[in-house]
């Protein structure tokens, strides 16, 4: 599928030099948009810029370091995507971070301050700066990242997490409602449960009876992010809604899923470390 980059636009992806905002980023540049993907670690943006390299035209895309917990480095961000192409069509807080699936009581302050500062904090203020920059030039979407809790789930080691994402699901409400008379549009994305690093990470730093105890569920939710990412990217450039949520896992498709024996027999982590757990 392409479509002309003036129809697109660009689109900036905050915490996206791997896993889900890489993917996305590979998405939006399939689509023919312009893409503007970000991450605060200079070695991961390097390599990530090297591998869109390998795809995509330079023309196509830029790359910035970004603490979304740092206001001035969110502004950064958003005036380097509108000098080099002009506008910002969407914004993406993308950016999240999962402490170990712990009980709540074993988990150290600085895994909490991470979790809460990029996962909420971070929305907050990549919203603001998003949205100040939006009225000034008169339309865009704003799209904020669910995960598990937004809608009130809850698993062992994951209360922390959970706690944070259900937060973001508040705040994407009000921000509609603040928004809603305005020609800006908000929603959320709800990518499900992806096959990437921070998911692995998560768990295998984690408690491992947790896993144990969950995988069996999990293996029927988990994804690639390269499907889940290229469905999310088609639906946000053909949006025309405000309080849209994007859902790639819906409860239809997850009971089908159950009817289907190619899942019950399908690893989807196959590869990484948690087929070892």
């Amino acid at each position: 599928m392409s479509l002309s980059s003036r129809k697109v636009g660009c689109v900036v992806i905050t915490g996206s030099t791997k896993g889900i905002g890489l993917a996305l980023a590979h998405a939006f540049l399939d689509l023919g948009c312009s893409v503007v993907i970000a991450g605060r670690n200079a070695e991961h943006l390097k390599h990530a810029l090297t591998h869109l390299e390998n795809h995509f035209s330079k023309e196509k895309f830029i790359g910035s370091c970004c603490d979304v917990t740092q206001i001035a480095d969110l502004q950064a961000l958003w005036d380097g995507a509108i000098q080099h192409f002009g506008q910002v069509k969407v914004w993406i807080n993308n950016a999240g971070s999962c402490h170990p699936t712990k009980e709540f009581i074993d988990l150290q302050p600085d895994e909490l301050n991470a979790a809460v500062s990029t996962n909420i904090l971070g929305t907050m203020l990549g919203s603001q700066v998003a949205l100040k920059g939006m009225l000034r030039q008169g339309y865009g979407q704003i799209f904020n990242m669910e995960g598990w809790g937004s809608n009130g789930e809850w698993s062992p080691g994951m209360t922390p997490y959970a706690t944070t994402k259900q937060a973001v699901s508040y705040f994407s409400k009000a921000l509609y409602k603040e928004t809603k008379s305005t020609s800006i549009l908000t929603g959320t994305l709800s990518p499900g449960m992806v096959a990437t690093d921070l998911l692995v990470s998560s768990w295998t730093n984690g408690n491992v009876q947790h896993w144990k105890k969950m995988k069996r569920l999990f293996f029927f939710v988990i994804d690639p992010p390269e499907v889940v990412c290229s469905y999310l990217a088609k639906q946000i450039i053909q949006n025309k809604k405000t309080n849209r949520r994007i859902a790639w896992m819906t409860p239809w498709k997850l009971f089908l899923r159950f009817l289907q024996p190619y899942y019950w027999r399908r690893n989807p982590v196959k590869g990484t470390a948690l087929e070892r757990l």
